[in-house]
């Protein structure tokens, strides 16, 4: 019951700090609804982002892990990519 209370403690303040770094510059999904504006480099972070989540979601991680691997990359796509390639693999 310890463990369960501190994983959803852990999650949340994950959640929480993610959503906050979010605001401080363009997530994912701004950069996906303007894909087409975006120049070279941003649509090979759009691209390496994707290829990473669809890696993450067949991975044999708890979905917990891969909810919280999924929010990093989503909301720091340049920085939660580069995270997920060095540690999270």
């Amino acid at each position: 019951m310890q463990a369960r209370i501190q994983r959803i403690l852990s999650t949340t303040l994950v959640a929480l700090i993610a959503v906050t770094v979010a605001g401080c510059g363009p997530n994912l999904f701004d950069r996906i609804g303007n894909f087409w504006s975006l120049g070279c480099c941003g649509a090979i972070i759009v691209i390496l982002d994707i290829i990473a989540l669809i890696e993450l979601a067949g991975s044999p991680r708890s979905v917990g892990n891969k909810l919280l691997w999924a929010a990093i990359i989503i909301f720091m796509p340049v920085l939660g990519c580069i995270l997920y390639y060095f540690f999270g693999r």
